[in-house]
């Protein structure tokens, strides 16, 4: 799809609810959703992209709309070929631990160094593993046109990291991985995804490539979170990483912002 870049972030955090971060740490995983089954509706769209300006002189033997639809296929079906896992930059967002928790659940820094290993594999030369891209966050109307190319833009790039400035506290960094196969990966599906047969369509299927315990690195509690679950957390937590920092989230009584507090070791 475009070349293998270099890490963005060696440190990069996912939000969890408490059982969410507890499932996480005791699998030593992370997840992966379809690109077509994310929250945003809007999310790696192809309509990211404008391909109505079919100049005059690629109309002479097909017509305008026949090379817009020939065009336009490979990105539409990009979307139903690609998987994200989303992370963030920063692990005191106050809107991503309301949405994700309100406040009771966890956030957990990965290494991404250390997890590259785990994710990254070559078969003959070609890079296989899970790609890396910061999310960029614009409005629609900025969308390129795919036939005038002012910038030596990547389109395929830009549909999988291109969001509303509206989810621009998220500062998401987004892993990807391309056509996974369920023989591969650990994967799995809702029994609400099953259809009348029985038969589950391939965009429903969540993958979960396994990572190392170093790469648990950082852990975040909720300012919310009940004693008997983080307890449990934090017993799951040195069982995973005995060398894991671990945090409890605080208010700032100077500020709209939280704090964290390292906790002791147990």
């Amino acid at each position: 799809m475009f070349e293998r870049e270099t890490m963005i972030s060696n440190l990069l955090y996912k939000y969890l609810d408490a059982e969410g971060g507890l499932k996480m740490m005791k699998c030593q995983n992370l997840r992966f959703v379809n690109a077509s089954r994310l929250n945003d509706p809007f999310d790696c769209h192809p309509s990211l992209i404008d391909f109505s300006k079919v100049p005059a002189e690629k109309c002479k033997i097909w017509p305008a709309h026949l090379i817009e639809e020939v065009e336009s296929c490979q990105y539409k079906n990009l979307r139903k070929r690609t998987w994200i896992c989303s992370l963030s930059k920063v692990y005191d967002s106050l809107l991503m631990w309301c949405f994700y928790s309100s406040y009771s659940g966890v956030c957990i820094g990965i290494d991404m160094e250390k997890a590259e290993k785990y994710l990254s594999r070559v078969m003959n030369g070609v890079y296989l593993g899970a790609q890396q891209l910061e999310v960029q966050y614009k409005d629609i109307v900025n969308k390129p046109d795919f036939f005038h190319k002012i910038d030596m833009i990547n389109y395929t790039r830009y549909q999988l990291s291109t969001k509303a400035k509206d989810w621009e506290h998220e500062k998401e960094v987004r892993l990807l991985l391309t056509d996974p196969l369920t023989g591969e990966i650990p994967s799995e599906f809702s029994e609400k995804d099953k259809k009348k047969d029985g038969s589950v369509d391939y965009e429903d299927v969540r993958f979960y490539p396994p990572i190392g315990r170093e790469c648990f690195c950082e852990l975040y509690l909720g300012v919310n979170v009940e004693k008997g679950k983080q307890d449990e957390i934090l017993k799951v937590a040195r069982w995973l990483n005995p060398e894991m920092k671990i945090y409890k989230m605080t208010v700032d009584p100077g500020a709209f912002r939280l704090k964290p507090e390292l906790l002791e070791s147990i």
